[in-house]
């Protein structure tokens, strides 16, 4: 017999939502600039992102995050089966339905989880980095790319994996000294040994190659802001306003490293709120004229 969930598409909605309102995210403002319908779909497709990292990022055994992780598996076919039971699985429905979100795409972002959960990434191979970013981060992108109202194809799959993989490298830039206080090490084998860093998140924060090597992954993330901007050329800018205000957030965030310069033992950078909602602002009005303005 088919479980029916026990839970009201209203109220399924409303949980997605107050799991976006509690998390405080960066994604929030883009989120709100959406019509309702496609502001909703972004809500449950980032509730359940935030869900399946909990999972991997929070207590519990290796056992239980394997089954917390397989029962998502489970709930993704009984969504596209049109019965799910979870909350955000009910969530997810209409959105599902109404934007042809890719299956294969919440079943990535599980596997991301999934090398998480495994034990903590530690100096990988920048194959293997590409890897995970593509599914932590790209496939968020592909999912809201059909919300957003962005045609299929390969010039939106470029943005949204390009955008995901510069989001991510600035990401792992700025929380280098807190992920290996985790015991991670997302920085890449290769660069690693070419600037003779230790391969041990305990040893990372001092390590004398570490600036060199933290502008060798700038580089990388400004060569993938890049690309997803030459992909913006053929794509219409307004309707992928909310992945632009992210991305403005976050080469503004690559911009104060870089200007500070990339010595040992500085603080995590962070933007200030009025600052980011000037950001924003420009964004809104004129995203590729913010940019220029940036390097002005």
């Amino acid at each position: 017999m088919t479980a029916h969930p026990a839970i009201s598409p209203e109220e399924a909605r409303q949980h997605a939502f107050e799991t976006v309102k509690r998390s405080k995210t960066s994604f929030g403002p883009g989120m709100r600039i959406l019509s309702k319908p496609r502001r909703e779909g972004m809500y449950a497709v980032y509730a359940f992102c935030r869900e399946v990292d909990d999972i991997a990022d929070e207590g519990g055994t290796l056992d239980q995050k394997r089954k917390a992780l397989a029962g998502w598996r489970a709930e993704i076919d009984r969504l596209y089966r049109g019965v799910p039971e979870y909350p955000t699985g009910v969530a997810l429905l209409e959105p599902v339905e109404k934007f042809n979100l890719p299956k294969d795409e919440f079943f990535l972002m599980i596997e991301g989880m999934e090398m998480d959960a495994e034990g903590p990434v530690v100096a990988p191979g920048l194959e293997a980095l590409f890897a995970y970013t593509r599914r932590v981060a790209g496939a968020v992108g592909q999912l809201s790319m059909p919300i957003f109202g962005a045609p299929a194809g390969k010039v939106s799959d470029d943005f949204a994996i390009s955008l995901g993989d510069a989001l991510q490298f600035t990401n792992i830039l700025r929380d280098i000294e807190q992920d290996a206080g985790e015991g991670r090490l997302y920085l890449p084998k290769e660069l690693l040994e070419k600037h003779h860093c230790p391969m041990t998140p305990d040893e990372i924060a001092d390590a004398p190659g570490l600036p060199a090597l933290r502008e060798d992954m700038a580089k990388i993330a400004r060569e993938k802001f890049s690309h997803a901007r030459n992909a913006l050329k053929s794509l219409d800018w307004k309707i992928l306003r909310p992945a632009l205000l992210m991305m403005g957030v976050y080469e503004r965030y690559l911009d104060k490293m870089t200007a500070r310069g990339w010595d040992n033992g500085q603080p995590r950078v962070t933007i200030p709120n009025h600052e980011k909602a000037m950001i924003a602002m420009r964004w809104l009005a004129a995203p590729k004229l913010e940019r220029q303005e940036a390097h002005a």
